[in-house]
């Protein structure tokens, strides 16, 4: 070999250990980024690990503090107990903060102070936009919640003159999307009732006695907003049946459970409210929630039959330009369907007409929008409201 091959043989050996160095490093680089993002996973897994194995916060209010001693008064069971804080805590507290207490009574953090834990739980709706004509296939059901919920508010003296009171409260259950929430909507239109309306699992808070504070201030807000409709979503979060079980979270939920009950026992003279509440579980709720004298009328929210797939059909494509799109037919197709899956077949048939940049929705766009909704089904794929 010449000595002009060996220094060409030797500049290739030269260029290629250079990439391998820039390989190398690159890799190294890219290790130490992979090293610091599972450092960081680590450190969040060990707060997470940390946060897990610390024992139960009670919530309490300072009601007042002098000379480093405090008198807290424990949320749920309205207990006062005498507590020092001493130290940073000491100079931190004033009467009426929110703290975090555990099972000795030591104060052991301040909680931010409530904006409006009212604002921040329940959505309040002062009258919703919802009619009757907006809902189909429950004319039975939809008279016996006006005859519960809209009478008693409206011509309260019927109910004198007849000599019986009016019934506490009414329990809609059901399928999901058969239009529970629509029926507690438009009885708060008819009456212009201030429509407040909470998810039982937004009553499951962090700290023991939360949940029964915030089932005290649904009531007290709905008082003072009177005439106004309680609706209490997903009730069954909180009054389904009580086991044995010795968890906190458990016990915290039981507790909210019989706060929501004293309520309900203890609204005597309800005035300008009603009580509605909706479950998709009504083989889970307890049987102390379903006795007479809390929730009197138990209205069952089936889903449509043909007869009501239609009305909901032409609720949903009044304002939709059809072509040859036959109504009836389309109801008997769409067997199993509630009334919140019906809605999103119309949407999804007029997305297909744009889609080809139509105006007019034909029975083509219907057939393809069932069979898109049919394929999510089967998949396990929620199906898109829009």
């Amino acid at each position: 070999m010449s000595p002009t091959e060996r220094l060409d043989a030797l500049n290739d050996h030269f260029e290629s250990i250079v990439q391998v160095h820039e390989q190398l490093s690159t890799q190294l680089d890219s290790a130490r980024d992979r090293r610091s993002d599972l450092r960081d996973q680590v450190d969040l897994l060990q707060r997470e690990n940390d946060t897990l194995k610390t024992s139960s916060l009670y919530l309490a209010t300072v009601e007042e503090i002098a000379d480093g001693e405090a008198i807290l008064k424990q949320h749920g069971n309205n207990q006062e107990v005498l507590t020092e804080v001493g130290g940073q805590m000491g100079h931190q507290l004033e009467a009426g903060d929110r703290v975090g207490i555990n099972d000795s009574f030591a104060v052991q953090t301040v909680l931010e102070s409530e904006t409006d834990a009212r604002a921040q739980a329940m959505e309040v709706v002062e009258s919703p936009e919802v009619a009757y004509a907006d809902i189909g296939g429950l004319a039975e059901q939809t008279r016996e919640v006006r005859e519960a919920v809209e009478a008693p508010l409206l011509d309260p003296e019927r109910f004198e003159t007849v000599g019986i009171s009016p019934p506490t409260g009414v329990l809609l259950h059901g399928p999901p999307g058969t239009g529970k929430t629509m029926l507690a909507k438009a009885v708060a239109n008819q009456t212009d009732a201030t429509f407040i309306k909470m998810a039982g699992s937004e009553l499951v808070q962090k700290f023991i006695g939360e949940g029964a504070r915030l089932v005290r201030d649904l009531f007290e807000l709905a008082a003072g907003r009177e005439p106004a409709i309680i609706f209490i979503d997903e009730i069954d979060a909180i009054a389904s049946s009580r086991t044995e079980s010795k968890t906190s979270g458990d016990a915290e939920v039981q507790r909210t459970m019989m706060q929501l009950l004293s309520e309900m026992d203890g609204f005597d003279q309800r005035g300008d409210i009603s009580i509605i509440a909706a479950t998709n579980r009504f083989d889970m709720l307890d049987r102390a929630i379903l006795r007479p004298g809390r929730f009197d009328r138990l209205i069952r929210v089936p889903e449509p039959d043909s007869e009501g797939r239609h009305e909901i059909l032409k609720i949903h494509t009044g304002h939709m330009n059809l072509t040859d799109v036959e109504l009836p037919r389309l109801a008997a197709d769409t067997e199993g369907f509630t009334g919140a899956e019906l809605e999103s077949l119309a949407t999804e048939a007029g997305m297909y007409a744009i889609r080809d940049e139509r105006t007019e929705i034909r029975p083509a766009d219907f057939d393809a929008a069932m069979e898109k909704i049919s394929n999510e089904e089967s998949a396990g794929t929620p199906i898109a409201f829009y």
